[in-house]
């Protein structure tokens, strides 16, 4: 069996067991393992970085929807303004204006 059918039973097995699995193919540090395997409502945060005027695409408001409902916690950050889970907020305080 090769390691790329023996990861793909790997992430069905631990999908089956209710975590959201990431398979990482380029990261920022070397030697990282292949998967990340998150159980719901874990204190795991994502974040989206975009510049002050740059919107999501269609997949990556996908994907936060679907981390959200895995009870994951999800930032989208422009610059100084935040959006964490939906939430306007402004260097760690909420915002007044939100978008």
């Amino acid at each position: 069996m090769k390691e790329q059918q023996i990861q793909s039973k790997k992430i069905k097995d631990l999908e089956a067991q209710g975590y959201y699995v990431i398979k990482l193919i380029n990261t920022n540090k070397n030697g990282i393992p292949d998967l990340v395997a998150i159980p719901p409502n874990s204190d795991v945060l994502f974040v989206e970085v975009k510049k002050p005027d740059g919107k999501m695409s269609k997949l990556q408001e996908f994907r936060k929807k679907e981390l959200e409902n895995h009870g994951v916690k999800v930032e989208i950050f422009k610059g100084n303004q935040i959006k964490l889970n939906g939430k306007q907020t402004r260097n760690g305080q909420p915002a007044e204006d939100s978008e």
